[in-house]
């Protein structure tokens, strides 16, 4: 059970970083809006071991967090669907010709949580690319 004085902590440094994440956004108004990206297909293929390889196509992208974030929808997919928990990414490559960015990622796939900073929860991040309309399925969009 938890102490008072450390429920008590753990309420004050929870509504501090609430307060703070509210003023990240500056002033009102003042946001640049975000580009909503064209999502035009990707394909998620087997590598040796326990790699997928991802390349995608993608149009009115923002910042390479997008790409970043469709690549890693479509490996979730393709983890879920082999029966395998998680993804670690391992390296995005892209480039950007006559308005067409075109990413090639490599993630591997694994059914128990990889070591490694950038280790994915395939189930949950499925969800959340679902609530902000990132599609999943191989050749969505094209």
């Amino acid at each position: 059970m938890m102490q008072p004085a450390a429920l008590t902590a753990r309420v004050l440094l929870t509504g501090s970083l609430a307060g703070l994440a509210a003023c990240a956004g500056g002033q009102a108004g003042s946001e640049k809006p975000v580009a909503k990206p064209v999502y035009l297909g990707a394909n998620a293929e087997a590598l040796k071991d326990d790699l997928v390889q991802v390349t995608l196509k993608m149009k009115d992208v923002a910042g390479p967090e997008q790409i970043d974030d469709y690549a890693a929808c479509v490996a979730s997919a393709y983890a879920v669907k082999n029966k395998a928990g998680f993804v670690r990414h391992v390296r995005t490559i892209s480039d950007k010709e006559g308005g067409i960015w075109r990413a090639d990622a490599v993630y591997s796939v694994t059914s128990v949580l990889p070591e490694g900073l950038q280790t994915i929860d395939a189930e949950v991040t499925l969800a959340d690319c679902e609530d902000r309309g990132i599609p999943t399925d191989e050749n969505a969009g094209a």
